[in-house]
């Protein structure tokens, strides 16, 4: 059965999307010709469209659901929540609890919850001015740090084209190549900045994971030039106890995190955390003017319902480390290991990258290990041709160009043997070599 006809309610709804929401989807990642599905419900590592479909997702909330669709100490935890009130508008004991779990977590001195990812990163990139007094900030290209306007550039590519309309303030930030430490310190090191940003694997580009030379590499330069380094841990922080920080052993001066922190499935998560003399910039008793200090706030922040979740997700994390992180991350190095295997068995082209419990395929000419190199060769075409063979056999992920994958606790081997079945019935018997 074709597409079209096992989706015909998801079809109707995307009729009425396109009237009222430009697009028709709340987020362009999540369409796809000739519509998006639209889900129901999920649990585990499975979702369900309103057309009562089922699939394997890969896709797990954006990488947030390490712990699966459906995790029922949160889901019980929030349903309380919801009785006693999802957001009270005072302070409330789940941001107490939940700043001590992730200054534990991540081994820093403070914490401060914010709305989103996105927003952690712009309160992120205002507390590096504060800090140095300078403006500038550098990013990676490729890299993704949410729609806040001071990021917003060297997202897309070709880098040197706008990543947006509408943007009125990219003059200050500086796009710097992932992975090549002699060109990022030659470009760094002519221009005034307040602070380096980066994702210790790159997200958007295809789950690329930094050297460690070059992240060692980096703190040494920052630290010598009073530069704040920030990692963007939205996707990657808890991926493994202590983040990537921890993982590589290289400790940035402020991280942020979203996703994850706030109970995988809510609103309200994201979050800053840091060095205390850093953090302390936000400190409205000891910087009682408004000018004196960097601001941070808002309605939401800190909301009851997301703390708490936040703090029972990460509470769980840390209880049953021993067991998630060695079973998710042997279960996604099984898949690219296999991958390779097939690739290399069939001749075929490709790439695969990732670390843990994530990785990435990538249908190029070049092995990628930043964001150029991710795209300049990019077969597009025969990714979205992946994507839809996919689709008719009941999995699904992020996304039809750059194939990422996310493993939780809830996959199971039966599951990842389905994925790489499929994928190696693709390579082997499709007519993809039309594309070539």
């Amino acid at each position: 059965m074709s597409y079209w006809e096992r989706t015909r309610a998801s079809r109707e709804l995307f009729e009425k999307a396109k009237k009222h929401i430009p697009g028709g989807s709340a987020y362009s990642i999540r369409y796809f010709e000739p519509y998006p599905f639209y889900v129901s419900r999920a649990e585990g590592s499975r979702i369900w469209d309103v057309d009562g479909n089922e699939y394997i997702d890969f896709r797990m909330v954006h990488f947030a659901a390490v712990l699966g669709h459906g995790y029922r100490p949160v889901i019980e935890a929030a349903r309380e929540q919801l009785e006693h009130g999802a957001h009270l508008g005072w302070c409330n004991e789940w941001e107490v609890k939940w700043a001590e779990a992730v200054c534990r977590w991540f081994n820093m001195d403070m914490a401060k919850p914010a709305n989103s990812g996105t927003e952690a990163n712009m309160y992120a990139v205002r507390l590096a001015r504060a800090y140095t007094g300078r403006r500038k900030i550098g990013k990676m290209e490729g890299g993704w740090h949410g729609g806040y306007d001071g990021l917003h550039k060297a997202v897309n590519y070709p880098y040197d084209k706008p990543s947006s309309l509408g943007l009125a303030s990219v003059e200050n930030i500086v796009p710097l190549p992932f992975n090549d430490l002699e060109a990022t310190v030659r470009i760094a090191e002519h221009e005034d900045l307040a602070g380096i940003i980066l994702e210790p694997v790159l997200g958007s580009a295809g789950v690329i994971p930094a050297s460690e030379e070059y992240l060692k590499g980096l703190r040494e330069f920052c630290s010598r030039r009073n530069i704040v380094l920030i990692f963007d841990e939205v996707i990657t922080g808890f991926r493994h106890p202590g983040g990537m920080q921890n993982y590589f052993k290289v400790k940035p001066d402020i991280i942020t995190i979203g996703k994850t922190a706030g109970g995988q499935y809510f609103a309200g998560a994201g979050g800053v955390c840091g060095d205390r003399e850093i953090m302390s910039l936000l400190d409205q008793i000891n910087r009682p003017e408004f000018w004196s200090r960097s601001f941070h706030g808002g309605t939401y922040v800190g909301n009851a319902l997301t703390m708490r979740t936040g703090y029972v997700t990460i509470s769980e994390l840390e209880k049953r480390s021993d067991e998630i992180y060695p079973y998710v991350n042997s279960l996604a190095e099984y898949g690219r290991k296999r991958i390779r295997g097939i690739l290399e068995e069939t001749g075929f082209e490709a790439y695969v990258t990732g670390l843990l419990s994530m990785f990435g395929l990538h249908f190029t000419k070049e092995k990628p290990v930043n964001g150029l190199t991710a795209e300049r060769t990019k077969n597009r075409e025969l990714g979205r041709k992946l994507f839809y063979h996919m689709l008719q056999k009941g999995i699904v992920y992020l996304r039809p160009e750059t194939p990422h994958f996310a493993l939780s606790t809830a996959h199971r081997k039966d599951e990842v043997e389905r994925l790489l079945k499929e994928f190696e019935d693709f390579i082997k018997n499709s007519d993809w070599k039309q594309l070539l």
